[in-house]
């Protein structure tokens, strides 16, 4: 699922950074900053005022602020609030698992937010927003993925359409060819045939974002996948065509390569490369507007729904981004939320900050010229 949890650790200074700056509650609980001239710690959502950065140093908690020798803020309270996100947190972790076990017992079970919330004990307005701030979706959202992920896997290991379709919840097959094409990018059949008479050529290789995964037909790019694991990466393309012939080769790929490597270096803005995938109409009407969005500049979901004449198709939009499999070719990281704030990135959350920041700082060196 292309979402991440934001009381979870972020690896990322830059995210950090950027977290306070924007005094994004969302990651209270995750860490804490302390200011080297006043040794006292703050939560990211702290009302103070903010110091220069070269005097903020970041901890993973309380305890570990402390330990360096600061003291908490009077203002925000950062070991009782720190504790209580994350006890908030644990809390919806607790209902995700109990989710995930409803699942697996009656997967035939419909599971609703009013479900969820008597389970709870929490109102079901205050739940879902709950699940907004630290999963990125909505409780709904969250059992659609679960059922999915359940589907894909049984498509991939055999099972019939028919038989895939029950045993992960469906309750009709029209229900499933209603809304499973949007998520899967085509129809079950044709997902569970799994890439079958496709030959894909694949390399990995170093980037400014860890590792990067360009798989491409003789037509073009099929996938573009990011990571710090090359096993895992290629896992990835493996699970989402397991019955395509895969090869790797550097050379074959190595000009579109280089093009991608040049452009996530900020060296080359324009990154115009052919294409290969399998896509619903929507998806593709999505994804290229989405390569519309200029070099450096960001879009709302809002905004791309509108632009596509389909104004109320918003959350419709949030899961075309999130099945892009092109990523950086079809600049899904250029999307945000109205407020402004980052939502989940299939690559992670510190990513999609390194690739906006970069893509800033590269636009004004550009125009200082």
């Amino acid at each position: 699922m292309a979402t991440e949890t934001m009381s979870g650790r972020l690896n990322s200074d830059a995210a950090r950074r950027e977290a306070v700056a924007r005094r994004d509650a969302r990651f209270d609980g995750a860490f804490v900053f302390g200011v080297r001239s006043t040794r006292i710690y703050c939560l990211p959502s702290c009302p103070a005022r903010r110091p220069q950065p070269d005097r903020i140093v970041f901890f993973d908690g309380p305890e570990t602020a402390e330990r360096n020798g600061f003291r908490a803020c009077r203002r925000c309270h950062p070991r009782q609030s720190a504790g209580g996100a994350n006890h908030v947190a644990e809390h919806v972790a607790r209902l995700c698992r109990e989710i995930d076990r409803a699942m697996n017992d009656r997967p035939e079970e419909r599971i609703t937010l009013a479900t969820l919330a008597v389970r709870s004990g929490i109102g079901a307005s205050q739940l879902e927003r709950i699940f907004r701030k630290h999963l990125s979706v909505t409780p709904r959202q969250y059992v659609d993925a679960r059922r999915l992920r359940e589907l894909k896997s049984r498509l991939r290991n055999g099972a019939s359409v028919t038989e895939a379709l029950y045993d992960a919840g469906y309750g009709s097959s029209s229900r499933l060819y209603e809304r499973a094409p949007a998520q899967l990018g085509m129809t079950p059949r044709a997902y569970r045939r799994g890439g079958e008479n496709m030959e894909i050529r694949y390399t990995v290789t170093p980037c400014p974002l860890g590792l990067v995964l360009v798989a491409a037909t003789e037509r073009g790019i099929s996938a573009l996948y990011l990571g710090d694991s090359k096993r895992k990466l290629e896992s990835e393309l493996r699970r989402e065509f397991p019955r395509a012939t895969i090869s790797e080769d550097r050379k074959e790929l190595s000009r579109w390569v280089g093009a991608i490597v040049e452009h996530l270096r900020g060296k080359q803005p324009k990154l115009d490369l052919p294409l290969d995938l399998q896509a619903t109409a929507f998806e593709r009407r999505v994804w290229e507007e989405l390569r519309k969005i200029p070099y450096g500049t960001t879009r709302t979901y809002t905004e791309i729904a509108r632009a596509i004449g389909k104004p109320r198709a918003v959350r419709a939009v949030a899961r075309a981004c999130a099945m892009n499999p092109a990523s950086v070719v079809i600049p899904c990281h250029r999307v945000v939320r109205s407020d402004g704030q980052l939502a989940g990135y299939r690559w992670g959350l510190d990513r999609k900050l390194a690739l906006l920041e970069k893509e800033k700082a590269t636009k004004g060196e550009r125009a200082t010229r």
